[in-house]
């Protein structure tokens, strides 16, 4: 597959390694940083989403996605665990969760920016049948010059991640693996109004977030296999 995330933001909180892990199936070990694990809400806009070398479909190719996730390894390889991914695209969280066993939910979202700020204002509801509430509401703007994360740096390990895991119903583990270049950075500011994300997992995130935001990245992925 192919696809490009733009205006995107990572909200990450610090929450108590114990709380995240027992979220985790077996077969994946916790990644901390700092004695901490890092629970991330990330907003975002999916585009040209479409199998490599298909055209994109209008309608099902360009949509908004707000992820829910914290960090991984299994056998070394670092990667991403997502405890939800909510989409305002119904064909598409049914697809992603019948083929990459991904927790894709259905929600109602909005993205707008004005010519007069540089701010983007994203609102999301979770609409998904027999799935708890969790919404998000809020605004944030990049701050400052681009920047690429450096290697030992809390940046560079929260967002140079290149590969994700899922788990089936039987507790299989699949590995998804991705590639793009380095991201290119920018600190960020966010007035976050409602965030009930974290809800559903008892985590908290009412204190200040390490915020960054990612300018448009091309992300190639691959279709999961069991690990």
């Amino acid at each position: 597959m192919r696809m490009t995330w733009s205006e995107l933001l990572f909200a990450h909180w610090r929450v108590e390694p114990d709380l995240v892990r027992k979220h985790l199936p077996q077969g994946l070990e916790l990644d901390t940083n700092q004695g901490s694990a890092w629970v991330g809400v990330v907003p975002f806009l999916m585009s040209d989403v479409a199998p490599r070398g298909c055209p994109a479909v209008p309608g099902l190719s360009k949509f908004l996605e707000l992820n829910v996730r914290t960090y991984v390894t299994k056998d070394g390889k670092p990667g991403v665990w997502f405890f939800s991914l909510d989409a305002a695209n119904a064909i598409a969280v049914r697809a992603a969760r019948a083929t990459f066993n991904l927790p894709y939910m259905d929600a109602e979202m909005s993205l707008a920016q004005s010519t007069a700020s540089p701010s983007i204002q994203y609102e999301s509801r979770r609409t998904h049948r027999n799935e708890p509430t969790a919404n998000f509401s809020g605004s944030y703007k990049a701050m400052g010059e681009p920047f690429h994360a450096q290697p030992e740096t809390l940046e560079h390990w929260l967002t140079a991640r290149y590969c994700l895991y899922s788990a089936n119903r039987k507790g299989d583990i699949f590995r998804g693996e991705i590639d793009h270049p380095p991201g290119t950075l920018r600190n960020a500011e966010s007035e976050i109004k409602h965030n009930t994300m974290g809800d559903p997992f008892g985590f908290d995130f009412t204190a200040t977030p390490h915020l960054l935001y990612a300018e448009a990245i091309r992300v190639q992925a691959w279709w999961a296999t069991r690990c």
